[in-house]
């Protein structure tokens, strides 16, 4: 299984994450589906995607926050740097998103595109005392119900090609695409190379054609 990082770095992930929306939201005031929405154009969450070290471990969840705000918004946070003991809800959704991105390597995008973390914070008092694994099982049913199309129909749909059409400028037979676009073959269990035709003819990354599991 390919994961979004190391495993030697997923604590600190997790921890980094939950410190940066625990500072964001409870010290800087800033609401969270907001904050996230900066998160996500910002290079911080591109870095954090790649598995820099030099994100993932080498800088606060409150370094992180700074970094974002000055990108995107192009201002200083004034408040100091606060890293609470007591773990916040806020705390919690980043260090559970931070694992379920290494877990199943998607991108965070992938994951507010379908679910609002405003939602996702609602799940604090059922989630935060059970195994992280409850919380992996609850963003599959909601993303699973969301992309009820598979990835490779949306992602043909979005690039504006018909079927005949991503087979011929793929090289992949059209019978195998409408398989995967189906459901009817799993497109995760793909030869590697039929894959990276598909990405490269929709000019995605091979992993976002990939089905979450």
């Amino acid at each position: 299984m390919i994961h979004a990082y190391d495993r030697d770095y997923l604590y600190y992930a997790q921890n980094n994450l939950g410190h940066m929306l625990d500072f964001a939201v409870n010290t800087c005031d800033f609401e969270i589906n907001d904050f996230f929405n900066m998160f996500l154009a910002s290079n911080v969450c591109k870095q954090f995607e790649d598995g820099n070290p030099a994100y993932l471990v080498g800088k606060t969840g409150c370094e992180l926050v700074r970094l974002i705000i000055s990108e995107i918004k192009e201002q200083e946070i004034e408040e100091d740097d606060v890293m609470y003991m007591d773990r916040s809800p806020e705390y919690w959704l980043g260090w559970s998103l931070a694992h379920y991105v290494w877990e199943k390597n998607c991108k965070f995008d992938y994951i507010f595109r379908a679910i609002l973390p405003e939602h996702l914070i609602g799940m604090y008092d059922t989630l935060h005392e059970a195994d992280i694994s409850k919380f992996v099982i609850h963003v599959d049913i909601l993303l699973k119900e969301h992309y009820s199309q598979s990835m490779i129909a949306r992602l043909r749909a979005y690039a504006n090609l018909s079927q005949s059409m991503l087979a011929e400028k793929s090289g992949v037979n059209i019978r195998i695409i409408q398989s995967y676009e189906q459901r009817i073959r799993d497109i995760n269990k793909a030869q590697f190379s039929t894959v990276v035709k598909i990405a490269e003819a929709l000019e995605c990354n091979p992993v976002d054609l990939l089905e979450i599991q």
